[in-house]
């Protein structure tokens, strides 16, 4: 009798899978975000996804946060490298600014980013690259060391931010409603949001992107860092 197409498949008769390894996994994992979001990248749908189980995944990442950090990692490997030449601010806001906005394409993998940090090769680059310039402005190693995380998280918070509120239908609403409050807000009880009221809503997202950048540059250049025997 012969064997309907219906019946299962004996298991020397399907082809063999292909190997698993860190980067076919992150690399499933790009395309499940890119279809349905960052949500649905978990361990257990790209287990799914590839074919296997659950525990052949924990060998190479011991839970979702991880998994999402190594996508963001791979996603840092398309920023390109800093400029030759220019002046050292110029080219560090460019880095910082690439970062932005290629996390502006992935809000919710900008919101991961808040807490979950990436640490394989590309982060290390971004880095060592931004360490580089500091470095080459004169910029005191304490200060730079520091300042990192402040730069890194300005785009990161940014970028969350942004395209949070671009995803929300309410956000024009809600946008026109925050215009509104600092407008009619009396000088009588407020004098200073009366008196700067269309300053603090001037400014197009670049241009304030870009001054945030600037500030803390300049700032992380001025500012020391304190010494171990300073009150905290």
């Amino acid at each position: 009798m012969s064997v309907q197409s219906g019946e299962p498949r004996s298991r020397r008769d399907r082809p063999a899978k292909p190997a698993l390894t860190r980067a076919g996994i992150v690399a499933t994992a790009i395309e499940i975000m890119q279809a349905e979001g960052l949500p649905k990248v978990t361990v257990r749908r790209l287990a799914q996804e590839l074919d296997t189980g659950p525990a052949s995944l924990y060998v190479y990442f011991g839970h979702t946060a991880e998994l999402h950090a190594a996508i963001l990692d791979e996603l840092l490997g398309t920023i390109a490298p800093p400029p030759a030449d220019g002046d050292w601010r110029d080219r560090l806001e460019r880095v910082l600014t690439d970062y932005t906005l290629m996390l502006f394409q992935h809000p919710s993998l900008a919101r991961s980013a808040l807490v979950a940090r990436p640490r394989g090769e590309h982060y290390l680059n971004l880095v060592e690259s931004i360490l580089a310039l500091l470095d080459e402005g004169g910029v005191p190693a304490a200060q730079a060391a520091w300042g990192v995380d402040l730069l890194l998280e300005l785009g990161t918070a940014t970028a969350a931010e942004q395209g949070t509120r671009e995803q929300s239908l309410d956000a024009d609403d809600d946008w026109d409603g925050l215009q509104r409050a600092l407008r009619d807000t009396p000088a009588r009880t407020h004098p200073h949001i009366a008196a700067l009221a269309g300053l603090l809503m001037s400014g197009a997202p670049g241009q304030r992107l870009s001054w945030g950048f600037r500030m803390l540059i300049n700032g992380i250049l001025a500012t020391p860092v304190p010494s171990p025997g300073d009150a905290s």
